[in-house]
């Protein structure tokens, strides 16, 4: 079978944006209900523009499935654009600092910004929370969920208990308008959306995500390419707006001694029924990678966001075609797309989790999967025991 995988295509405002999903095993229910869930909160959050107002994302998935569950063929997603004017948008010369525009201007030897924003545009992961999502109802038939939230805005944070389940950080940030598991930050956060509005500004932040219900052993230590880690880092990072991301402790494992950072492993056999196997920690700094591999304790990620570039006052720029210091040119866009940003983080770590059980439990059809992630549990659970205690 192939390896999981997804592409994504389409402009800002073009026809559409299109997402095609290759690797995904046969036999998996497709709940569009659940992806256009996903694509709905990805258009919320106190802070969005008027561009939310006129889309209604929905998905009309083209091929790879049959009466509802997966065939094994590649998958193709299309989500239409309503705003869609591509040939009619009027020509941008004054490029936004801090957004693609002027370094994709030069790259593609052009004076017009336009080409280059309307595929730089977050208009684009609109694709990538369809695949995240598609591989969110794969990570479910094997008890793996993974939840995005946000934890700063601006300089507004927030208090997310570490001991938190999938569960109660879910109904936290569903309750929220910013998407936020902590309600006592909430209303500080939306208040300084108000505040940066006002003043014609905007605002960044730190979104996380939490995944559940991981085994050791996904990803792998033997090739750079296939460490989980490195590839989690990835597709957070790649993410618009995204300048740095972190795992468990992060930048903070640098000033603390090794006593301090590494989590001191135990074995509690009442516990060995649970993807963990029996093994626990006090802690998580790891956040739940150690070695390009998952641990079996919960996967924690960061994402730090800088402030959308488009700003209601302008910047300083240059006008391309003349050359001379101008403002630079406004596109319709949000205040504040933090939260957004939390959503998109999820379902690009959900893939990246997806892609990593595909790889070790294979199979061309989810049974074959699924026994297969039945026979590595059951074989791990018995290695831990010893040789005498195994079945």
């Amino acid at each position: 079978m192939a390896n999981l995988d997804y592409r994504t295509a389409g402009e800002s405002h073009g026809q559409a944006v299109v997402v095609l999903i290759e690797g995904l095993p046969a036999g998996l229910r497709i709940d569009e209900a659940a992806i256009n869930e996903a694509l709905r909160r990805r258009q919320g959050g106190f802070g969005r523009g008027g561009r939310m107002k006129i889309e209604q994302d929905a998905v009309n998935i083209l091929s790879g499935i049959r009466g509802g569950v997966s065939l094994a063929s590649p998958m193709a997603i299309q989500i239409a654009n309503k705003d869609w004017r591509i040939d009619t948008a009027p020509a941008i010369h004054r490029p936004r600092p801090g957004h693609a525009d002027f370094a994709g201007a030069m790259k593609y030897l052009t004076t017009d910004c336009r080409g280059v924003l309307e595929r730089a545009s977050a208009r684009e992961t609109a694709g990538r929370v369809a695949a995240g999502a598609v591989a969110a109802l794969l990570l479910r038939e094997f008890g793996i969920e993974a939840v995005g939230f946000v934890t700063q805005i601006g300089s507004v944070r927030a208090e997310v208990g570490a001991a938190l389940d999938a569960a109660a950080l879910r109904a936290g940030r569903d309750a929220s308008e910013v998407y936020c598991p902590d309600a006592g930050a909430t209303a500080a956060m939306v208040e300084a959306i108000k505040r940066a509005k006002a003043d014609k500004d905007t605002l960044g932040g730190i979104v996380e995500v939490r995944a559940f219900g991981l085994p050791p052993g996904l990803g792998s230590c033997m090739r750079w390419q296939d460490k989980l880690d490195g590839r989690i880092l990835g597709a957070v990072g790649s993410i618009q707006a995204i300048k740095g991301v972190e795992i468990g402790l992060g930048f903070g494992c640098a000033e603390r001694p090794g006593s301090r950072v590494h989590d001191a492993l135990a074995y509690d056999a009442g516990r060995r029924g649970e993807a963990s196997l029996g093994f626990v920690r006090q802690t998580n700094h790891a956040g739940g990678l150690e070695g390009g591999m998952t641990n079996g304790m919960p996967l924690v990620v960061r994402g730090a966001m800088k402030p959308i570039s488009t700003l209601l006052a302008g910047l300083e720029s240059v006008n391309l075609s003349t050359l001379l210091p101008e403002r630079s040119d406004y596109e319709r866009s949000d205040i504040c797309a933090v939260p957004a940003a939390s959503v998109v983080a999820e379902h690009v770590v959900a893939f990246e989790l997806a892609r990593a059980v595909v790889e070790k439990f294979g199979g061309d059809t989810l049974g074959e999967a699924r026994a297969a992630w039945a026979h590595y549990l059951a074989a791990a659970r018995g290695q831990a025991e010893g040789p005498d205690k195994q079945t």
